[in-house]
């Protein structure tokens, strides 16, 4: 959901009164909950003009929306009862509808990642590797900012490493976190972790510590490091995007943080940028660049960063395709 998206849907609940904004949070996950009522706490003097523009267009793609797909839970439960008998259905539901139980994993999505890095920091970083690979890899790289060196290093070197959660581990991981997953002897290990995982949450971390847990996997594996370092994304593979995607991001960014991100990067990424503007919105660009004088390394960092969040998100939304893979990023001289 975009800055605009948010800000859009934060005055409809607004609006809606208590009870109604109620009823629609139950459907929001934890990120989109956060990020709502951070919003909602924020909103002072909205005209008028603004509600009856949210509420105007809400309207119109609600009435674009059919029922498919709603109620589809207890669709499914009556078509499989009637097909298969109820005991045959029970557990094929389940499967279905549930795939085993993540309470546990659940209540951790909820809370904020000092208090997650709180209560699993003295676990065996085994388990604290298979703990976060069942989060968002945003809320994991935060958590793992809250560990020391050593530890952070240790955790993701296992997260890369980690190719399926065992039976035994999901046992053990149960144990920790109350029912986390349920698992058997029979129970297929879980397609998660590895490099690529590795890789995404070290797209969240700062600068500082994304070198310090690579240089402490690279002591490990240099082998295993060029590979997590390959999958990652970082600023100048925008290099690598297509012309529309690039168009597409740049609606999402503040000219302000592009001015900052762009310090320091390649001129063949410059130009890249300056030709998917309009002439006039690139001429702007240059000019504030040259303005701008130097800008710490850290700023600069810490606004490409922000970016990159952006480019994932359209990623995950399916609205931009990212091309190659990552490489070593420089400085800002």
């Amino acid at each position: 959901m975009s800055d605009e998206g948010v800000h859009k849907s934060a005055i409809l609940l607004m609006t809606l009164g208590e009870e109604e904004a109620a009823e629609v949070f139950k459907y929001l996950t934890p990120k989109e909950v956060q990020k709502l009522g951070a919003t909602m706490a924020t909103l002072t003097n909205v005209s008028k003009d603004q509600v009856e523009l949210v509420l105007a267009e809400f309207r119109v793609k609600a009435g674009e929306k059919t029922t498919l797909g709603q109620d589809s839970d207890d669709y499914i439960r009556k078509v499989l009862k009637r097909a298969l008998g109820d005991d045959k259905a029970s557990s094929l539901i389940d499967r279905i509808l549930h795939g085993g139980d993540t309470s546990g994993i659940e209540r951790l999505r909820w809370m904020d990642a000092a208090s997650v890095a709180e209560l699993i920091k003295n676990e065996h970083p085994q388990i604290i590797a298979t703990i976060l690979v069942h989060l968002e890899h945003d809320q994991a790289s935060e958590v793992l900012g809250h560990f020391p060196d050593r530890l952070r290093g240790d955790v993701m070197l296992r997260i890369a490493t980690l190719e399926g959660v065992q039976p035994a581990a999901l046992r053990e991981l149960n144990d920790v976190l109350t029912k986390v997953l349920t698992g058997g002897d029979k129970i297929k290990k879980s397609t998660i972790g590895g490099v690529r995982a590795a890789a995404e949450i070290l797209n969240f971390m700062a600068s500082a510590e994304e070198s310090s847990v690579l240089g402490a996997i690279r002591d490990y594996d240099p082998e295993l490091a060029q590979r997590i370092q390959d999958e990652m994304f970082v600023f100048e593979n925008l290099l690598d995007m297509d012309d529309r995607s690039i168009q597409l991001l740049l609606r999402e960014v503040q000219s302000e943080s592009l001015i900052i991100a762009l310090k320091g990067t390649s001129s063949e990424l410059r130009e890249k940028i300056f030709k998917n503007m309009s002439q006039r919105a690139a001429e702007m660009l240059k000019d504030d660049l040259e303005a701008k004088g130097a800008v710490r390394v850290s700023e600069v960092e810490a606004e490409q960063k922000e970016i990159l969040k952006v480019v994932r998100r359209l990623a995950e939304e399916g609205q931009v395709v990212l091309g190659g893979k990552g490489g070593e990023e420089g400085f800002v001289e």
